[in-house]
Parts: C-alpha cells; sequence; structure tokens
C-alpha cells in the first residue's frame, strides 16, 4: 500500500496525460526539422505512424509499469521506469518503421529523434521533481504521522516512514514499552501518552500507526476512543514479527477477511502476469518467425545425417503447478531407453557429436521456443525437469516444489549464475532452488531481460557446465 497525497493521486492522471503530450510534441518538431532536410522527400509515412508511435509508448509504458498507482511512491521508480520505456521505444518503432518502410536516409534523424526525446524527458522528470520539492517543503503538501509503540514491527514501520518522501515522519508517540504501553495483560493509556497525542494532533499528525500483538487488539478501545477527541486516524499495524517470517503481507479478501501472506508473488498480479505472457508471444514469435525457418532445417539435416530418429526429442516434464507437459528439444543422444530416468552427465556416451555441439551452444533447447508460443513455458523461469526428478527431488530439497508456482522457463536466473547441468554434487540443486525461489520472489521485466542478455553473452562465451 502507497500512502497517498493529494499530489501523488494527481500525478497519477498528469504523468501519462504529460508524457503523451511531450512525445508527441517532440515528434512533430521533429518532423519540422526534416521538412528542411534533404530526406524530406517522401517522409509521408512519418505522419501517419504517429499513431503507431503513441500506441508503442503505451504498450512500454505498461509494461514497465511506468504509469502502475505503485510506482508512485518514490521518484528514483519513475526515473528508473521512464528511461527503461524510452530504450524500449526506441527498439519497437525503430524495427517497426524498418520492417514497413525503407530507412536508408533517416539513420542518423532516428538517432536525433531519441536524443530529442531523452532530453524532453530528463527535462520533464526534472521539472516534476521541482514541482513536488515545492508542494513538499513550501506547501505543506505532505502527510505528517507518527507511530506509537516502540516494539520491533514499531521500529521497522518508522523507518519505512522516514524514507517516504510524501511523508512528514513527526516521531513516536509513548515509544518506552518498558514503562507500560503494553504489558502481559492489558494496554495501559497513561496521561503522559494523552499529553503526547494531544500535542501530536496540535502539531498537524494526521494518523498515528500503532504496532501492536494481535492478541490486544481488544484492549485497543481506550485508545480508539481518545483518537477520535483529537482527530487522530488510527492506523493498526499486527505486531507479528516475532512469530512468522519477514517478510510478510496482508490483505483482505472480500473487504473483511484479513489475509497473511508468507511469500511476495510478483506473478500473482494479473497485470504482471498479462506483460510476462504478451513479452513471451512477441520474443518466441520474433525467434520462431526470424530464427527457426532457417535453423530448423539446417539442425535437422545435420541430426539425420549423424544417427537415426526423430529431429525432436519430447519429453513429459513438469510445469506450472506441477502439471505436466510435453517439452521440445532438438535431439542430441542416439536412442536409448534411459532418457526418462537417466540425467546427461559430462562424457556421456549416448551424446552425438552435433548433439554435443548443440548442448555446448544451448540451440538444442531452440524448440522450446514453440513450448512458449503454446504457453506451456516461458522464456524465463526455473527450468523443468523431468517427472522422475520431480518426484525424488521434492522429498529432500526444502522448497523445491515452490519454484513450480510459475512457467518454467528455457533460461532462468540459476542458469545465468552457473547452476546448471549435473547436480550430483551436495548442495547443487538445493543452490539452484534457491535462485529459482529468489527469481519468484523478485521477479520483474527488466529482470527477465537481463538474464536474457546474460543467457546470450553465456552462449558466446562457453559455460562449462554446458554438455
Amino acid at each position: 500500500m502507497i500512502l497517498q497525497t493529494r499530489y501523488l493521486y494527481i500525478l497519477r492522471y498528469v504523468l501519462p496525460i504529460a508524457d503523451i503530450l511531450t512525445l508527441n510534441l517532440v515528434y512533430f518538431l521533429w518532423l519540422y526539422g526534416l521538412e528542411f532536410t534533404s530526406v524530406s522527400a517522401g517522409i509521408d509515412f512519418l505522419r501517419r505512424d504517429l499513431v503507431v508511435c503513441n500506441l508503442v509508448w503505451l504498450f512500454a509504458a505498461l509494461y514497465f509499469g511506468l504509469y502502475a498507482a505503485h510506482e508512485y511512491g518514490r521518484l528514483e521508480q519513475i526515473y528508473r521506469c521512464t528511461w527503461r520505456t524510452v530504450v524500449m521505444h526506441a527498439l519497437l518503432f525503430v524495427a517497426y518503421l524498418f520492417l514497413q518502410h525503407d530507412l536508408k536516409s533517416l539513420g542518423i534523424s532516428m538517432l536525433i529523434l531519441y536524443a530529442l526525446l531523452s532530453f524532453a524527458f530528463i527535462l520533464s522528470r526534472f521539472i516534476g521533481t521541482a514541482i513536488q520539492f515545492l508542494l513538499i517543503h513550501k506547501f505543506n503538501a505532505s502527510k505528517r504521522v507518527a507511530v506509537m509503540g516502540g516494539n520491533a514491527t514499531g521500529a521497522r514501520l518508522a523507518d519505512y516512514l522516514k524514507g517516504q518522501r510524501n511523508i512528514d515522519f513527526y516521531g513516536f508517540i509513548r515509544d518506552n514499552n518498558k514503562d507500560g504501553l503494553f504489558n502481559d495483560d492489558e494496554f495501559h493509556l497513561d496521561e503522559l501518552a494523552l499529553v503526547e497525542m494531544q500535542l501530536a494532533a496540535t502539531e498537524g499528525v494526521e494518523d498515528l500507526y500503532v504496532a501492536v500483538p494481535p492478541d490486544r487488539m481488544a484492549k485497543m478501545h481506550t485508545l480508539i476512543h481518545e483518537a477520535d477527541k483529537y482527530c487522530l486516524r488510527l492506523k493498526f499495524v499486527p505486531d507479528i514479527a516475532g512469530a512468522l517470517a519477514a517478510p510478510y503481507q496482508i490483505s483482505y479478501m472480500g473487504g473483511e477477511f484479513p489475509i497473511i501472506t508468507l511469500r511476495e508473488e510478483p506473478m500473482e498480479l494479473m497485470s504482471n502476469r498479462f506483460k510476462k505472457r504478451a513479452f513471451d508471444l512477441v520474443f518466441s514469435s520474433l525467434v520462431i518467425v526470424f530464427v527457426l525457418t532457417w535453423l530448423f532445417p539446417v539442425i535437422a539435416l545435420l541430426i539425420k545425417l549423424e544417427s537415426k530418429g526423430p529431429v525432436l526429442f519430447r519429453q513429459l516434464r513438469s510445469g506450472r503447478n506441477d502439471e505436466p507437459f510435453w517439452c521440445f528439444k532438438f535431439r542430441s543422444m542416439r536412442l536409448n531407453t534411459d532418457s526418462e530416468r537417466k540425467q546427461a552427465v559430462r562424457g556421456d556416451d549416448r551424446i552425438t557429436a552435433i548433439g554435443a555441439f548443440l548442448r555446448k551452444t544451448s540451440l538444442d533447447e531452440m524448440p522450446q521456443f514453440l513450448n512458449v508460443f503454446l504457453g506451456s513455458m516461458s522464456v524465463v523461469g526455473p527450468r523443468p525437469h523431468m517427472l522422475s526428478h520431480t518426484e525424488a527431488y521434492k522429498a529432500v530439497i526444502d522448497q523445491f516444489m515452490v519454484r513450480h508456482f510459475m512457467k518454467p522457463g528455457i533460461t532462468g536466473w540459476a542458469q545465468v549464475n552457473g547452476c546448471r547441468g549435473e547436480t550430483k554434487e551436495d548442495g547443487a540443486m538445493e543452490e539452484r532452488v534457491k535462485h529459482d525461489v529468489w527469481y519468484l520472489e523478485n521477479w520483474t521485466g527488466m529482470l527477465d531481460v537481463k538474464i536474457i542478455f546474460m543467457t546470450i553473452i553465456n552462449m558466446f562465451k562457453g559455460d562449462t557446465n554446458a554438455f
């Protein structure tokens, strides 16, 4: 939950409107400049493609969450999402123009366009920062809050509030618990606490956050009565840090049932699942059309020339929510009866010569872009295991099945950090699971892009664990 002020609420609507106006203004200024150059002839299509330019911006902005409500807690998040959006817009819009039109004479002009666009957004963000500074420091647009309860949860909450630019943290009210706000049996609201509450209200405190153990909530009637008299809004924060492993989240189902979630999963949000699926569809389609259409017959011919058997190897593997799916690969081994239970090892005599090359360069995984397109896999995610391995590992490795909360991937955070290949060493699979769970809990669109780039770099460098 982001602590909202009027400025942040208005910014939610002003920012996208201002960005679209900036984008169109820069685009028209750029076109106006082209009118006076030698490349002005035959660029009428650039005016017609203004709609595409705007749609690409909105797609990139939505993908990176630039206009999502949760991004407005810190300006740094808006800056980070802005430059990512500009970069993606450049890649997608230039690719579109390249496919639709002849851009031989517009190379330098396109660089000028995005230089102007980058400058315009830097300027707009600077103006926005200046406006926020004025509103907070000159016009008192921030909300003043205080914390009651000097326990561990209260201290963590205070640290969080101090870091919010739109929040003016007043301080603690009655933070010395040794004197008895909370004891074993009762909640004691003494005279000093009442005086501090009244003083806080006089000095502009609007919200009072109370870190209280859940079993003491029934004792809060006196505090509620006194807070109402001073026009203080009470916000109760359950002090369950000692009972549950942090971080945890509390949400409400149906507006009345509190739900405590012990693990943060970005993929639980429909918007994130939509973004990841949209990226998977676009990326896999590009690979299938521009790479697999010519790479597939070449590799198929090489496999057929070396050994008998099908070009593709398919195997049932564990997918999202432990549902099995058929995973595709280029066949890299001779036909054998051990493929459903025996993992490939270094120097495996089942691997063919062309198969060794395919596995070393990870080209054997390319048909899995068909799995991605069909929806059983993602470009990035935990690597899928054979069903027999899943049954064996889940019995002995803690959190092994947690990695199945999301779709498996062609590449993943574990793989780009060296956790691939054999898992016979003690702790090898535990380390892989640790990386997979971290990815599950920390997913972002840019993390996927980073992993893809790291994977490509590893393909060219060569991975000693790939065999």
